[in-house]
């Protein structure tokens, strides 16, 4: 392929992103329903466009995408998944430019879902355009492309139940991820699990003045503040009883692995904008992200939020925690330890409820299997250095669901760049990686 044609087919891409840029797929808002359905359209007559046969399955909530090659006899058979619905914009104040509405400045594209998952999906799916345009594929390919990954692929797993057989495959490849540093490929063989709930603290049955009532009544509000601090102790370790029992400890080779990745302390906290590094002692910034478990606050609220005072005691106070999980805690048990231990410590005078929300299991592959280090050659030979092997703080609560149904590991082939702004404003993507995750697809 001469220069010329390969700067076409790449301007091409990069007018194809925009475009899927475009939809405000935002899968937790009903209001967008209706971009959400387009965008899915959009995505079939994409791969359509390609040669592949292609398929919009509706389920309750958002459809699901489905499209494949003329699959052979003997060929191993290979799944590509992603998805196609991004975070809301919120708060669009700070974004520079409206969040869909893409930029391109200095090589890299500003916009909501540039990286997650839009521009990292999209470049396998040129990728596979690319092969294509050369002759047939030497695998059966399926691509899986989903509208609810934000919100907990709920109605994922039910999806592939129901289409065990249509989708049987040998190998999963995602790039939902990211890598260490420019230029540094990544290989991420584990994933953190993530359990959720909301915490509702209820006292008086109306806000009441606190002149009058202060000191006779409990406050929901500093209730909720004590219990949370109950959470951890003073060398940051989580304190609910038994939240440890089953966390498997890090292998050599891993702790090893970990400490030649790039980045210094002093990087996270530039990245951040942190004042300082903290957490469970005995461990590494990189370890405390990425392979231990957290408890974090979410969201805390209660009482007046306007200008000024206002001299109340609040009615009632909520927060909103997530646990990240590692190998082998259970979401489920880890909630009902996180319960017990809120309930033994609430302090006296107001009442508690607790919700839970989505939950996903933690993940782990073998990077040195057959299939893993395949996906290291791949990503060596695109970007041409030795590949880091990492786990990820965050968490794809599919992937171990595929592997529970389907019977299959994932490869995860990350291509966005720690300063990606996933699910912040300003988000966004090099078209470097975009371009780079489209030779890496073909290595594959």
């Amino acid at each position: 392929m001469s220069y010329a044609q390969s700067t076409t087919a790449e301007d091409h891409a990069v007018a194809d992103l925009i475009q899927f840029l475009k939809f405000p797929s935002v899968s937790t808002d009903p209001a967008h329903n209706a971009d959400t359905d387009q965008c899915a359209d959009w995505l079939v007559t994409k791969l359509t466009g390609i040669g592949l046969a292609a398929e919009k399955h509706p389920t309750p909530g958002h459809p699901v995408v489905v499209a494949r090659n003329q699959h052979k006899a003997g060929l191993p058979t290979v799944m590509i998944y992603g998805h196609y619905d991004v975070q809301p914009a919120d708060p669009l104040d700070l974004w520079q430019t409206p969040p869909f509405e893409p930029r391109i400045e200095n090589g890299v594209i500003y916009a909501r879902g540039s990286t997650d998952n839009k521009g990292q999906i999209l470049a396998h799916i040129h990728g596979v355009q690319q092969a294509l345009a050369e002759g047939e594929l030497p695998v059966n390919l399926i691509f899986l492309i989903e509208g609810e990954e934000e919100i907990g692929s709920v109605n994922l797993g039910a999806f592939l139940e129901a289409n065990r057989d249509a989708l049987k495959c040998d190998i999963i490849a995602i790039s939902d991820t990211g890598m260490v540093a420019k230029g540094h490929p990544t290989f991420t063989y584990g994933l953190r699990g993530i359990a959720a709930a909301e915490l509702r603290v209820t006292g008086p049955s109306v806000d009441l003045h606190s002149g009058i009532y202060g000191g006779a009544v409990a406050n929901p509000a500093t209730a909720l503040a004590q219990l949370l601090a109950t959470l951890h102790d003073k060398q940051g370790r989580v304190a609910i009883e038994g939240f440890y029992d089953e966390v498997r400890d890090l292998a050599e080779w891993e702790r090893e692995a970990a400490a030649k990745l790039p980045g210094t302390d002093a990087d996270l906290l530039s990245l951040s904008g942190s004042p300082a590094v903290y957490g469970e002692e005995g461990y590494t910034s990189t370890e405390r992200r990425t392979a231990r478990p957290t408890a974090e606050i979410n969201g805390f609220g209660s009482g007046y939020q306007g200008e000024g005072s206002k001299t109340i005691i609040p009615s009632k106070a909520m927060a909103k925690l997530t646990f990240r999980l590692v190998p082998d805690q259970n979401p489920k048990r880890i909630l009902e330890r996180a319960e017990n231990h809120l309930r033994k410590h609430l302090p006296p005078g107001v009442e508690l409820s607790v919700h839970c929300g989505h939950s996903g299991e933690p993940y782990l592959c073998d990077p040195h299997s057959t299939a893993g280090q395949a996906a290291q050659r791949a990503l060596q030979a695109t970007f041409g250095a030795e590949v880091a092997l990492i786990r990820e703080g965050g968490s794809i609560p599919i992937v171990q669901t595929f592997k529970d149904v389907l019977g299959v590991e994932t490869l995860l082939l990350g291509l966005a760049l720690p300063d990606c702004r996933a699910h912040s404003p300003n988000e966004n993507f090099p078209l470097e990686n975009f371009h780079a995750g489209a030779k890496m697809s073909r290595h594959l």
